[in-house]
């Protein structure tokens, strides 16, 4: 078969005057694959030593690994391996296996009831210990652990009591009186995709069922998905043929999504039925992981996640409750809605944006708010990673709050859950991981930027003044290999108010005096702008693609982000395609003004998913800008994308019949294909052809239009990959179509049929 090549765009012959030569060696000299190797080791993974106040960590140094012991109550830092080439002697006397002494690595590292003074090794069938004030490492005889209080398994199906038992035969509940081995059918409507059991068998088996126990109650969250429709295509590369792959794939508008059913059992009584959750039509319910016999909560929310609420199930009697209702308009933040529950279920932590700004709100156990917990006009509240009933205080990720920062650093706090205090935890300008000591006393923060290599500090959750740092990473040998961090970028939007953030990378050998094409990598979100805020050698291979003679910027447009609020967020409500345009091309001017070495006459964009569908929106949007785009595995129709990412971020209407009462959704998104016509620049489109994420028919679909357009592009179909096209292969295919469309372009017709 021929291969199918359509090489695009009409463009004047004075392009060739721009000719530049790539350094193909200095791209590959300064990727990531090439430079990681001095890197290696280099990263600090620390490990909390249960029962104490420490750690341990081990880090490449010019003197060769080290293994160190921290205490976080003082910062105190000692080795814990004083002597490399002692200890790979006492190994290699008791195991017979050799060690690197300069750069040995030892797995398997356990302490004992909180004793830091030694730990133990169990390699080569030997059973070690190393005592660290000595330094001496001997064989020992280690106790078995726990062998006293070893318990059975025993299975979500039998009641706590044993006294019943759950089992699945073909797709429905049976249940088990064991006090006389009588079985009986509890329910008769489980099929395929609406099933009781997690598969189907002839036999009743304890195994297979769903659902758990709650004392004498037994409760399941069915998802019934026996009404979505089927989405298939062919895995050319199936051996030993090729085989058609289905699944189930509900896409906005649909009728048949997926619905929630709420099974409840009495086994004292007898009594099976289906719990009233229901509220809104299609939809979506999720259960807490909060449990007892006497209560449990589920949230629900509506098909256009405008509204949501908590309920709590009284699980003795079968009885829902509604707590909590609050409606969210255009919509609410999928990725950072939380709700906790605590105290036994007397008290309730809820995420809501009521004042434009995510914030953690107090309810008791009746539903009844008590206080707003987190404060701050700017801050966006995230992730709780502890509550502390005693202290009566949380620690929670947040964002937007400290001043002069990115917006989207994550820092953390701990604040009081009467909303009287609020502490910053982790100062430091940068992107921040917290790791919790295991008694919560004291916290291990990572922090960096992508110009910033990570800096580990220990501190005090009690008293976070008294923190210390650990260890800086050592980037010496990264330097000197030619890397060079990329530059930080905070340009405004095309309103010209709101502020955008981002990261420019430039040629390393970059001459200020000469001019550079700019390419733009591009990805709008809105549920995250894969924007790099930690730090990472070379993120996307923006840097190595840079080499080649290029500026590429990547900055997050408005609507990108759930980290800043909701207005921000929701930015591109029924806008879907069209959103983040503007600002991204805006960025790239204000840049251009601000850096005289970007040349605005050879622009570029390319991007994967949701960056794809931007990159062909963009080049179809202003086609005398973008000169040349690269679009892998793209959304560009989002009316046969995934059902809530086009209803929730675009919107859906809602129909109800006057006479049956029956309700529908509709929704109309715009597409790629019908700007098709605008094509001028050279475009090309990759798909992997067993994406189940965003199916390769909507590639195919824009193909279809700009054929039928009288469009010339490029198409490249990668066999055997899923949405995550990333290879060298497909890396190749970026650098190679700006290189020979944007370094050293040659003059062709974009218009295939009448050859102008």
């Amino acid at each position: 078969m021929k291969r199918f090549a359509i090489y695009l765009l009409g463009v004047s012959v004075s392009l060739c005057g721009w000719a530049q030569t790539p350094d193909w060696n200095r791209a590959e000299k300064l990727s990531a694959d090439t430079l990681e190797q001095y890197m290696s080791g280099c990263y600090i993974y620390p490990t909390w030593i249960e029962g104490s106040s420490s750690f341990y960590y081990d880090v490449k140094t010019d003197g060769g690994n080290r293994y160190y012991l921290v205490d976080a109550r003082n910062g105190r830092k000692q080795p814990l391996i004083a002597d490399n080439a002692r200890f790979a002697s006492q190994y290699a006397a008791i195991t017979g296996d050799s060690l690197d002494t300069e750069d040995f690595q030892v797995y398997g590292i356990t302490f004992r009831k909180g004793n830091t003074g030694r730990f133990y090794l169990n390699k080569k069938g030997k059973q070690m210990v190393y005592d660290v004030r000595s330094g001496k490492l001997s064989e020992t005889v280690l106790p078995e652990e726990g062998s006293a209080n070893f318990r059975k398994r025993t299975y979500a199906c039998h009641s706590a009591d044993s006294l019943f038992t759950m089992m699945g035969s073909g797709y429905d509940l049976y249940v088990r009186d064991n006090r006389n081995g009588t079985v009986r059918r509890i329910t008769t409507d489980g099929k395929e995709d609406a099933a009781y059991t997690s598969r189907a068998v002839s036999d009743t088996l304890e195994t297979v069922s769903r659902g758990f126990w709650l004392g004498h109650r037994y409760v399941y969250l069915m998802s019934d998905m026996s009404e979505v429709k089927e989405l298939g295509f062919i895995n050319s590369l199936a051996s030993p043929r090729p085989q058609t792959v289905t699944f189930k794939m509900p896409m906005p508008g649909d009728e048949g999504v997926r619905r929630f059913r709420l099974f409840w059992y009495n086994a004292d009584t007898g009594e099976a039925r289906m719990l009233p959750i229901d509220k809104y039509p299609d939809q979506v319910v999720e259960m807490d992981y909060f449990r007892s016999d006497e209560a449990l909560f589920i949230t629900r929310r509506s098909r256009k996640a405008d509204r949501i609420d908590l309920c709590r199930i009284n699980v003795q009697e079968g009885v829902v409750t509604e707590l909590i209702s609050e409606e969210c308009l255009p919509h609410m933040n999928l990725s950072l809605f939380n709700c906790r529950i605590f105290d036994e279920g007397k008290r309730i932590l809820w995420w809501s944006e009521r004042t434009g700004r995510g914030n953690y709100y107090l309810y008791d156990g009746d539903g009844q708010l008590l206080n707003r917990v987190t404060q701050g006009d700017n801050l966006v509240a995230g992730n709780i990673v502890h509550i502390d009933t005693l202290k009566n205080e949380i620690i929670f990720a947040g964002y937007g709050n400290e001043p002069d920062t990115d917006p989207s650093y994550a820092y953390y706090y701990k604040a009081s859950l009467n909303g009287r205090k609020q502490v910053l935890l982790t100062p430091g300008d940068g992107n921040h991981e917290l790791s919790l000591s295991p008694d919560r006393r004291y916290a291990i923060d990572k922090y960096s930027r992508v110009d910033l290599l990570p800096v580990v500090r220990v501190l005090s959750i009690d008293r976070p003044q008294r923190n210390y740092e650990v260890e800086c990473t050592d980037g010496t040998a990264l330097r000197r290999a030619g890397w060079r961090p990329p530059v930080r970028v905070r340009v405004k939007a095309a309103d010209g108010e709101t502020d955008l953030y981002g990261v420019m990378y430039l040629p390393s050998s970059l001459d200020s005096t000469r001019r550079y094409p700019v390419i733009s990598n591009v990805y709008p979100g809105p549920q995250d702008d894969q924007l790099p805020r930690s730090f990472v050698i070379d993120d996307n291979s923006n840097q190595s693609l840079a080499e080649l003679g290029f500026v590429v910027v990547n900055v997050a447009p408005r609507g990108s982000s759930p980290l800043r609020g909701r207005d921000f967020h929701c930015f591109g409500y029924g806008n879907l395609r069209d959103y983040p345009l503007a600002d991204s091309k805006h960025v790239i001017e204000e840049l251009a003004r601000r850096y005289p070495f970007i040349d605005l006459n050879r622009v570029g964009i390319y991007g994967h998913s949701g960056g794809a569908f931007q990159t062909v929106a963009s080049m179809l949007t202003y086609p005398d800008f973008y000169k040349v785009g690269v679009a892998a595995s793209g959304n560009h129709d989002n009316n046969i994308y995934i059902q809530w990412w086009g209803e929730v971020f675009h919107g859906l209407e809602q129909h109800t019949d006057s006479v049956s009462g029956r309700t529908t959704f509709s929704v109309k998104i715009p597409t790629n294909q019908e700007l098709a016509p605008n094509l001028k620049g050279r475009l090309m489109l990759i798909t992997g052809d067993v994406d189940k994420n965003v199916p390769p028919s909507s590639t195919y679909r824009l193909a279809d239009a700009l054929i039928k357009a009288g469009k010339r592009f490029d198409m490249f179909v990668l066999p055997g990959k899923d949405h995550g096209v990333m290879c060298p292969y497909y890396q190749n295919l970026i650098r190679y179509y700006f290189v020979e469309n944007l370094l050293q372009p040659s003059p062709r017709h974009i218009d295939i049929i009448n050859h102008q």
